[in-house]
């Protein structure tokens, strides 16, 4: 088991505790949600480390990064165009690109020789800086619902399955991905705590940026049926690769696409502030 993965789980209960207590019952959630997708997702990837199902990556993938733009684009980016069209702009801007900037920083972490696990530290890029984030949304405007926050972390199921999968197939411990499964708790949290002061140019900054960040992390998860690509890399065990890449590519539209709508759906039934 690993060290820091199995610390992260304890850092993440003490801080529950604190969530409790302050009342943070949907950050608390979505935080505990993040968790039990991307471990309960370490199983299944481990079992299917010889396997050479590649549709059932692109539908993992491509459902939560469709549900991500389509809440982003529906809960976060009329909020940071509504405190301040110009600042909120701006901000959603600087959130792809340092959500950008985090992801080659992550990787480029990963090859440094520092002793860290490639697949964790690109994994916990994603999910500490959006865990952050997550906080400061729901701590700026507590009365959003759980929709957006649960369609945000709906990447760490299929993202924790590619994971334990790449490592149980190198002969390596999956436990180390426990970090950022706890990752999202670990910041949104602590964040969430913080009070920003009522002014709109910085909400409109909070929120672009946020927008922006997601984003990011949902064009990042968009599922690419390439050669090379992680869907590439599964499918090229096959002997009709080619073929079968041609048809994925049609499973990676129909599946964001309804991951999308699933989200459209609901924001039309329960409210802008689901």
């Amino acid at each position: 088991m690993s060290t820091v993965g199995v610390g992260s789980v304890v850092v993440l209960v003490s801080l529950s505790a604190v969530a409790v207590w302050a009342d943070l019952w949907k950050v608390l959630t979505i935080s505990w949600v993040a968790f039990a997708a991307m471990a309960g997702a370490i199983p299944l990837g481990t079992r299917a480390a010889a396997a050479t199902d590649a549709k059932r990556l692109v539908w993992g993938y491509g459902l939560a990064s469709g549900a991500m733009i389509t809440s982003a684009a529906l809960f976060l980016v009329p909020q940071a165009i509504g405190f301040d069209a110009r600042v909120g702009g701006a901000g959603i801007a600087a959130g792809i690109l340092v959500g950008f900037g985090a992801h080659v920083i992550g990787h480029r972490l990963s090859h440094v020789g520092a002793g860290f696990d490639d697949t964790a530290v690109q994994l916990a890029a994603h999910a500490l800086p959006a865990g952050a984030i997550i906080g400061l949304v729901y701590g700026a405007l507590p009365e959003l619902g759980l929709l957006l926050g649960v369609s945000i972390v709906s990447h760490k199921g299929p993202a924790g399955y590619a994971a334990a999968r790449r490592l149980a197939g190198a002969d390596q411990s999956p436990s180390v991905i426990l970090l950022p499964a706890a990752g999202v708790g670990l910041t949104a949290i602590p964040t969430a705590l913080v009070s920003l002061p009522n002014i709109p140019a910085l909400n409109a900054v909070v929120f672009g940026f946020a927008a922006g960040v997601f984003l990011h992390i949902a064009m990042d998860f968009l599922p690419r049926c390439e050669v090379g690509g992680e869907v590439g890399e599964v499918a090229s065990v096959t002997p009709d690769a080619h073929e079968l890449l041609d048809r994925l590519r049609v499973h990676a539209v129909v599946s964001t696409s309804t991951g999308a709508l699933a989200v459209f759906i609901a924001w039309l039934a329960v409210g802008p502030l689901a």
